[in-house]
């Protein structure tokens, strides 16, 4: 299965030594792992004194990428991480055992405030409601994903009309192919080996608490965990995505679309971007956690010949209340394939960047949209130290040794050029950007910057307000630290 899972763990044995390990109290439902499953070997979990399954995921273990040449990344350029996911309704005392001794541990995102006991290998915390966390222990590496979702609602009957249902257990179905109408749910307890693709269906629905892994695709093989083309009416709920051989979840020329509470983890192949919205309009991306080794949350144009959609626009989404963890590229962006007439009314909101690579906010505008009406308001971006610096491969055997020397990501960037990656010969503009009440965490204030392409195809319109860093607000507009490039013009940086 590429290495996406350890074996036979401790992590049952610990769960059990842990003080009032039992079954779950009234208002926290916690499904047992399926039989045969392997399980993470670093930690042990209880949420009021209930064991909670802990699963394993490999994900990336430093910045290092390079062109796909045909095989598959490295296993070590990767490691071993854990996740644990249960519902509740009210609030807990949750508990992690580690197998290691605990001499530092963050819970992120920083904004809840989680402050941890500790004491020897064992944390202990409240948390008040249902949140997707990270806690680091001794550091980013291996760190613990958990999961904490509100009850599910409308959840099917296995024998229901219209739906293909998973039961607990280990499921090989391979890749699904979707019907009109029709209801993929994978329940609690369920870990399904395959992929999930739609092509030109309407009212459909991927639910449920269990996993979705496609670790036995080789890369390309899969088309990605959940791939919806030409599709309207869908709504995508509360699945664990675990490994996807390429782009995780990706939507194509589709309308009105509803993703809510999906858990993005074990993503640490090349090109394992994490929700890729291409050429669609009325998409809302909510409640959603993403771990990606390459671009987090996306909106994109494409062009790639016969079937392409690229003549339909990006309109009306909206990415809100989610937790970003992009160990590669962007974790917010708009490009860099731009292949659409226009890319209009995109916003992110309220959502948390617990770490990043490259920028946390980006438009790389490289073919002929016109870009406009876009705001980034109400996020906070999280640069604590290590800020490992990123690199390209550049032979298979060239080990990943950075150069001595402090890194921070890029904070914001707007630039109008053509990349590799552009389809268009012209280029688009970039119109009525808004970034406001962003707040930083981190050693020093990170750089952002500005650059249009010429005269016609410019940035115009770019407000800058609300900006903290480390809780102090930046007044003077040098304080931003962004860097006004040519062909940018009415620019506002302050309150």
């Amino acid at each position: 299965m590429n290495g996406s899972v350890i074996g036979l763990s401790m992590a049952a044995v610990l769960a059990g030594e842990m003080q009032g390990a039992g079954a779950p109290m009234p208002g926290v439902t916690i499904a047992p792992a399926p039989a045969g499953e392997a399980l993470c070997d670093a930690y042990a979990v209880t949420v009021d004194g209930a064991a909670v399954t802990v699963y394993a995921c490999r994900v990336s273990a430093m910045p290092f990428n390079q062109v796909w040449p045909g095989y598959q990344r490295p296993l070590d350029q990767t490691e071993l991480a854990g996740f644990a996911s249960w519902d509740m309704s009210r609030p807990v005392t949750v508990e992690i055992e580690s197998t290691q001794p605990v001499a530092s541990v963050v819970i992120r995102p920083r904004r809840l405030a989680l402050t941890p006991q500790v004491q020897g290998h064992r944390i202990r915390f409240e948390l008040k409601a249902p949140q997707p966390l990270v806690v680091e222990v001794n550091g980013p590496h291996h760190a613990l994903h958990l999961f904490a979702s509100p009850p599910e609602t409308a959840a099917p009957a296995p024998d229901a009309a219209g739906v293909r249902y998973f039961g607990p257990g280990v499921h090989r179905p391979g890749i699904i192919e979707l019907a009109n109408g029709e209801t993929v749910y994978l329940a609690a307890g369920a870990v399904v080996y395959g992929s999930i693709h739609g092509t030109g269906v309407s009212n459909v629905r991927v639910a449920g608490r269990g996993i979705l892994d496609q670790s036995p695709f080789e890369r390309g093989r899969g088309g990605g965990s959940i791939r919806l083309s030409d599709c309207s009416g869908v709504h995508l709920e509360g699945l664990v995505l675990r490994d996807p051989d390429v782009w995780c979840c990706s939507l194509f020329g589709c309308r009105d679309v509803t993703i809510s509470g999906l858990k993005l983890v074990g993503l640490w192949r090349y090109n394992a971007d994490g929700i890729d919205v291409c050429n669609s309009s009325n998409v809302t991306v909510e409640d959603c956690f993403v771990r990606a080794f390459d671009d987090a949350l996306v909106v994109k144009g494409l062009k790639f010949g016969k079937g392409s959609f690229d003549d339909r626009p990006d309109h009306h989404i909206a990415f809100r209340r989610c937790t970003i963890w992009c160990d590669w590229g962007r974790a917010m962006e708009i490009g860099a394939e731009t292949c659409a007439p226009e890319i209009a009314d995109v916003v992110f909101e309220d959502c948390d960047v617990v770490r990043t690579t490259h920028i946390a906010m980006d438009i790389q505008h490289g073919d002929r949209a016109q870009v406009h009406d876009i705001r980034f308001q109400n996020v906070r971006v999280e640069m604590d130290d290590p800020n490992p610096l990123p690199m390209m491969q550049q032979r298979p055997d060239q080990p990943y040794t950075p150069p001595a020397g402090a890194y921070l990501p890029q904070l914001a960037v707007i630039v109008i050029r053509g990349t590799g990656y552009s389809q268009d010969k012209e280029r688009g503009s970039v119109r009525d950007v808004l970034f406001r009440d962003i707040d930083i965490t981190a050693p020093h204030m990170p750089a952002s910057s500005l650059d249009g392409f010429d005269a016609e195809h410019d940035v115009s319109g770019v407000t800058c307000a609300g900006w903290r860093c480390n809780g102090t607000p930046l007044q003077a507009p040098d304080a931003f630290r962004v860097a006004i490039g040519p062909h940018v013009r009415d620019v506002h940086r302050g309150e």
